[in-house]
């Protein structure tokens, strides 16, 4: 069973909560960051590089040491303050009309370490070790990491009581148009309650934020391993993280895109495919696929359907099951041979909340050979493979709207 705590938050003034939130770093380049960030923007925290002209590395000891010194100047300067008590949080976000309600608590590094909190991903230790770097310099998980529990009615039932009698905290559309909602339970009896509904849960899932996830982690159990004294219940065994329940989130396409076609003509490649998918051509409009293992194709000015033909998936094993794994299989491999798609500088992948016109962009503009968008893996897929201890391949989920970065941050 899983364990949460309440923490004091460091959090912007309603006032100016939505000119210090962001988004996260890690879904903007620098440049975009620097145009995007205002004076007051986290973004000068988690993306300091921005602050320099010309732009500078951000994994050099200059950037890490100016993120730390605007981290304390954003303190004394009051655009972040300190909670005076621990508290839960509520943070709720809408996207074309619908809304999602998180829990904003501190998660256990024992349930990290020790399976309770599973993962569908690989890490890479680079990107571990940069954010193990912000952690130790912040002394703070300075974002947030985006969790799933199994739904737990009475929670949704909390969840309900305070967002229709209290006015939010925060309640803002922010520039991409979603919107950014944010309460505070401060009642004793219902922390304890949603304290104890938690420690019935049996797993916690995480939904985004793998490397965020093992870099707190992997801090928590340095600071353990460093204090003679340790206890378990100091702040540094917990980190920050946003719950929700399962049924409140959508996965999106997350699609690829593939710089050649491994010297094959079209037509040659066209033949190829029909070993392993039924070829639809679809003509010039856009064509998105409609249901689990079929596949949508741009290739030299047209879509195409790709249809799986019974064989090449399996759906009775929660990875054969996946059409990522059949697209790795039947087409990267087998056909393009693109080896590790972690390292191929030969594919790129493409969020599906940029749409499919992106993949055609991509592809018109003779940057990219062909495209390949896929059917969205369910919330159900994900949580049979964490269940299951496997591991999906890279870039196979994408989750919208991602979370807001500055409205609090877990001091450790």
């Amino acid at each position: 069973m899983v364990k949460i705590k309440p923490f004091a938050a460091l959090r912007p003034p309603k006032e100016i909560a939505k000119e210090v939130a962001s988004r996260p770093y890690d879904v903007l380049n620098s440049q975009e960051a620097k145009a995007e960030a205002g004076e007051k923007s986290l973004l000068h925290i988690i993306k300091p590089e921005i602050d320099f002209d010309p732009i500078i590395d951000e994994h050099s000891p200059a950037a890490y040491d100016r993120a730390a010194a605007n981290f304390k100047k954003w303190q004394a300067r009051g655009w972040l303050k300190q909670d005076a008590k621990e508290m839960y949080y509520l943070y709720a976000q809408t996207m074309d009309g619908r809304t999602q309600y998180g829990l904003v608590a501190a998660a256990s590094v024992d349930d990290y370490l020790e399976g309770r909190i599973k993962k569908h991903e690989l890490t890479r230790k680079d990107k571990e070790e940069d954010r193990m770097i912000h952690v130790r310099i912040q002394d703070a998980n300075i974002e947030p990491v985006f969790f799933a529990y199994p739904d737990a009615p009475e929670m949704n039932d909390i969840v309900k009581k305070i967002t229709e009698s209290q006015t939010p905290e925060y309640d803002f559309v922010s520039e991409d148009g979603f919107g950014h909602h944010f309460w505070v339970i401060d009642d004793e009896a219902l922390i304890r309650r949603i304290t104890g509904i938690f420690a019935a849960i049996p797993a916690m899932y995480v939904a985004d934020g793998h490397h965020r996830s093992a870099a707190a982690a992997l801090v928590g159990q340095e600071k353990r391993n460093a204090n003679p004294n340790h206890t378990g219940n100091e702040e540094y065994n917990y980190f920050m993280a946003v719950i929700f329940p399962e049924s409140h989130l959508k996965i999106i396409d997350y699609n690829r895109v593939v710089k050649d076609l491994n010297g094959l003509p079209p037509a040659q490649f066209l033949e190829k495919l029909r070993a392993s998918f039924d070829v639809e051509e679809k003509g010039t409009e856009v064509y998105k696929p409609s249901k689990l293992h079929n596949f949508s194709m741009y290739l030299a000015g047209r879509w195409y359907s790709l249809t799986a033909k019974e064989g090449v998936y399996n759906d009775h094993d929660p990875i054969g099951a996946l059409d990522v794994t059949t697209l790795s299989n039947e087409v990267f491999d087998k056909i393009l041979h693109l080896g590790d798609l972690r390292t191929s500088k030969r594919i790129d992948f493409v969020g599906g909340i940029r749409g499919l016109a992106e993949l055609k962009k991509r592809v018109d503009s003779g940057d990219m050979a062909a495209a390949f968008a896929l059917y969205p893996v369910s919330m159900k897929q994900l949580i049979d493979i964490a269940d299951s201890g496997n591991i999906m391949p890279p870039k196979t989920t994408w989750f919208e709207p991602k979370l807001r970065s500055g409205l609090m941050i877990h001091k450790i």
